[in-house]
């Protein structure tokens, strides 16, 4: 298999050779091979590895493309596809929450104070049911209330109660912030929306979070084409198991 050096893998993707070092390092692609004098070995399986690893990262984000790589190196595929696999759904559901945002700020504008329902069932939830249903936590809800962003009621007990315009406000800032909006942008939306004014600026940012999440579909294809590239190279680099005659041959 041909012989590479740090340098050769760098400049496939304009990187300095250090960060190919660093990559390794961190177990992102294998262990090279070492020369008596301690100089590195990369091959076509590094080179495999490393194209993989950078198509992952705009598809999955770096946590999952390192964690995904790791698994790899170790040769847990299962573990490599189970990441995979909750990051699809996650894609999914950021599309579904997309869809329900966007059927809500329409129905918002058509008829500003008919909003009493979330997914056409009257609604009234508690902080810990509300962070439930998006899979964020109570202290999330409330830095969120602290920012203005959701303004749930109160019971006579004090406890807060989120009505369906809370759901929808709750849910939009979950995705927002997904799409890495910060939490006074996040408020200054809410705020059009509650208001069914500025839609214009509403309509630009959701079709804004929209086109994201189309190039992160296009590159999660794209990533799975490195992927199996790089599997093939495992596979081919891995020596047949020896024979009796200890040469491959039975």
């Amino acid at each position: 298999m041909r012989k590479l050096r740090p340098v050769d893998l760098a400049r496939e993707h304009g990187i300095t050779p250090q960060a190919v070092r660093n990559y390794e390092r961190d177990g992102l692609i294998p262990p090279a091979r070492r020369t008596p004098a301690g100089y590195r070995i990369y091959t076509e399986v590094h080179a495999a590895a490393l194209r993989a690893f950078l198509a992952l990262v705009p598809a999955h984000g770096y946590a999952v493309a390192r964690e995904i790589m790791r698994a790899l190196v170790r040769r847990d595929l299962d573990a490599a596809l189970t990441a995979i696999d909750r990051s699809h759904a996650q894609l999914l559901r950021d599309r579904e929450t997309l869809d329900a945002v966007g059927e809500a700020v329409a129905h918002l504008t058509a008829t500003p104070d008919a909003a009493s329902t979330v997914h056409g069932h009257r609604t009234a939830l508690s902080i810990g049911r509300l962070a439930d249903r998006l899979g964020v936590t109570a202290a999330t809800l409330r830095n969120w209330e602290k920012a203005g962003i959701v303004v749930p009621q109160r019971t006579a007990s004090g406890h807060r109660v989120y009505g369906a315009g809370d759901v929808r406000d709750a849910e939009l800032a979950h995705l927002l912030r997904r799409g890495g909006y910060r939490l006074e942008q996040i408020a200054t939306v809410v705020e059009q929306i509650r208001t069914a004014g500025g839609t214009r600026a509403l309509s630009a940012t959701l079709e804004d979070w929209q086109r994201r999440l189309t190039a992160r579909g296009v590159a999660m294809l794209h990533a799975s084409g490195r992927l199996a590239a790089y599997l093939a190279a495992l596979d081919a680099a891995q020596p047949e198991p020896a024979g009796r005659n200890g040469t491959g041959k039975a």
